[in-house]
C-alpha cells in the first residue's frame, strides 16, 4: 500500500478539490460578502484585543493573558478556512493541494482543541477569583499560567499528531472532490480507498473526550460560583458575567458536537446543512469572542481607548 495520497497508483492528480458549500454555487458573491464581513470583523477584534494586552503592561492578570491567546486562536482558526472559501466562492479557486489541505486540517482542528482548553482556563479564573479571592495570585502565578497555556498547546498537538499522520497514510485513489468548503477530517478520509475508519473512531473519541471532560469542568466551576455569590450583593453581576461566557460557550460547544457527529452518523441532514454548520462553528465565535469576553472588560476598554488617543496625541503632535 502507498503511504501517501499522491504516490498511489489510481490517484491521477497531486491535488483535493474543495465543493465549497453544495447546491448553494449559485450565491457566491452573497456568501462570500457575508464570510468576508465576518472575517474583517474577526480579524479586527482579535487583533484589537491581541494588542492591547502585549501594548499594555497593566494588563497582566491570568484572564488577560487567557484572552490574548483565545484572540491569537481565533484569528489562526478563521485565517486557517476563510480565505480559501473567498477564493472558492469569488475566484473559483476550488483546488487545494495534498500538503496544504492537510496542513489546513491540522490547524483547524488543532485550534479547536485549543480554544476549548482556553475557555476551561477562563472558568476556572473566575472559580479561583469568585470563590478564593484572597488565595488568587498564589493559585494563578505567573508559572502556573504559563503551564495552563503549555498544556492546553500540548493537549491539542498529542491530539491531532496521531490524526495527522493516520489520514496522510490513506491512500487516495477515489474522486478526489471534497463535499465541503475546508479539508474536514470525515469529509477529506471519505475519499479514501483503504479503511478510513481508524482514523475517524480516533477522532470522534478524542474530540468527545475533550470536550466532555472540559464542559464538565466549566459547567463545575459556575456551579460552585453561582452556589458561593446566592444570595450576595455580587449576585447580580456574577449572574451577568457567567451567563454571557456561558451563551458563548454554549454557542462554541453545541454547533461543534452536533457538527461532529452528523459528519459521522447522519446520513438524513444535508450535505448542504452539515457544510454551513461547520463553517459558521468557525467563524461566528471568533466574532463574538473578543465582544463578550474582552470587550466587555472595563480594564480592557479602558487600555483601548488609552492607546487609541495617546496614538492619536502622538500623531497631532508629530504632525506639528
Amino acid at each position: 500500500m502507498a503511504s501517501g495520497p499522491s504516490s498511489h497508483p489510481n490517484s491521477s492528480s497531486s491535488s483535493f478539490i474543495l465543493a465549497g458549500v453544495p447546491t448553494l454555487e449559485a450565491f457566491p458573491i452573497c456568501l462570500g460578502i457575508l464570510f468576508c464581513l465576518a472575517y474583517v470583523l474577526a480579524l479586527l477584534a482579535n487583533s484589537t484585543v491581541l494588542l492591547t494586552v502585549v501594548l499594555d503592561k497593566s494588563l497582566r492578570d491570568p484572564m488577560h493573558c487567557f484572552l490574548a491567546m483565545l484572540a491569537a486562536i481565533d484569528v489562526v482558526m478563521v485565517t486557517s478556512v476563510v480565505p480559501k472559501l473567498l477564493g472558492i466562492f469569488w475566484l473559483h479557486s476550488n483546488q487545494i493541494g495534498f500538503t496544504a489541505c492537510f496542513v489546513q486540517m491540522f490547524f483547524v482542528h488543532s485550534s479547536t482543541a485549543e480554544e476549548s482548553g482556553v475557555l476551561l482556563a477562563m472558568a476556572f479564573d473566575r472559580y479561583v477569583a469568585i470563590c478564593h479571592p484572597l488565595r488568587y495570585r498564589m493559585i494563578l502565578s505567573r508559572q502556573t499560567v504559563v503551564r495552563i497555556c503549555l498544556a492546553i498547546v500540548v493537549r491539542a498537538l498529542l491530539f491531532m499528531l496521531p490524526l495527522t499522520v493516520m489520514v496522510t497514510k490513506l491512500p487516495y485513489c477515489r474522486s478526489l472532490v471534497v463535499p465541503h468548503s475546508y479539508c474536514e477530517h470525515m469529509a477529506v478520509t471519505r475519499l479514501a480507498c483503504a479503511d478510513p475508519n481508524p482514523s475517524r473512531l480516533y477522532s470522534v473519541s478524542l474530540s468527545s473526550l475533550i470536550v466532555g471532560m472540559d464542559t464538565a469542568f466549566i459547567a463545575a466551576s459556575y456551579l460552585m460560583i453561582l452556589k458561593a455569590v446566592l444570595g450576595k450583593e455580587s449576585c447580580r453581576r456574577a449572574f451577568s458575567t457567567c451567563g454571557c461566557h456561558v451563551a458563548v460557550m454554549m454557542l462554541y460547544y453545541i454547533p461543534g458536537l452536533v457538527s461532529i457527529y452528523m459528519q459521522q452518523f447522519s446520513r438524513a441532514v444535508s450535505v448542504r446543512a452539515q457544510v454551513l454548520l461547520a463553517d459558521l462553528y468557525l467563524t461566528v465565535p471568533a466574532v463574538l469572542n473578543p465582544i463578550i469576553y474582552s470587550m466587555r472588560t472595563r480594564r480592557i476598554r479602558k487600555a483601548m481607548l488609552n492607546l487609541l488617543f495617546l496614538r492619536k496625541a502622538h500623531a497631532c503632535r508629530s504632525a506639528q
